[in-house]
């Protein structure tokens, strides 16, 4: 399947994580414009990576585990304007840990969060999916390696994961900076929260709620202007 973007198209077939929502309000929120240095943590197909390098001049450092994953990446970072921002690299984040001293300004992550569901067949979803290859203790410990000491850590999880990984990161001396709440419908409950995490203790960090679609199933406002920079349609490919 082609992804059609206002700057650059994404294929995602052989990629482990197709394209979805989760990861379009993750590249949409993010704030790239003032950094120099990206790491982008299981950049599955790229999409993130190449939102991100649409509003910065930054070079973007993608991992991922997944071989097929990464060509993909590769291949859509060589067809998009940026190919000289962009490098894809197939290594754990814990192998990256090991090899690399590189700092940050900004780490991003749309991460595995299943843990205890029934797995899928496909071991390569299963390694994408499920925490049993990530856990929050070793994507702390990567970003406590990898982020500048006045760099942001942005990422996305269902509301249970981001209150455990929340404390997780507290405790290590990561803290939240920002927080958007995001809803599906105005009556419905939160199913996802996007976090900015720094090293500064933040009294009073700045929350906000994005609610998806309006009760007609319109698409509201807000999430119209979130994502009106990238805005794509599907199409053949």
């Amino acid at each position: 399947m082609t992804f059609r973007f206002k700057q650059f198209n994404v294929e995602d077939d052989l990629s482990t994580m197709r394209i979805g929502t989760d990861a379009i309000l993750l590249g949409a929120w993010a704030k790239a414009e003032k950094v120099d240095s990206v790491l982008e943590i299981g950049t599955g197909c790229g999409v993130i990576a190449l939102m991100l390098a649409q509003r910065s001049s930054a070079h973007i450092d993608a991992i991922d585990l997944d071989g097929e994953s990464v060509i993909q990446a590769e291949a859509n970072f060589r067809n998009g304007p940026w190919r000289d921002q962009l490098h894809a690299v197939q290594t754990s984040l814990q192998d990256y840990v090991r090899t690399s001293d590189q700092k940050y300004d900004l780490i991003i992550t749309n991460p595995p969060y299943f843990s205890g569901q029934l797995s899928s067949p496909d071991e390569r979803k299963n390694r994408a999916r499920h925490t049993g290859t990530l856990s929050q203790e070793d994507l702390v410990a990567g970003v406590l390696h990898f982020l500048k000491t006045d760099g942001s850590f942005l990422l996305i999880l269902p509301p249970e994961p981001c209150r455990m990984f929340s404390g997780l990161a507290k405790s290590k001396g990561l803290h939240i900076q920002q927080q958007m709440t995001v809803k599906p419908k105005p009556e419905k409950p939160a199913v996802r929260m996007l976090t900015r995490f720094g090293f500064s203790e933040n009294a009073s960090p700045l929350m906000e709620t994005l609610i998806v679609r309006n009760e007609d199933n319109s698409f509201t406002s807000e999430y119209i202007n979130y994502s009106s920079a990238f805005y794509f349609s599907l199409g053949g490919g």
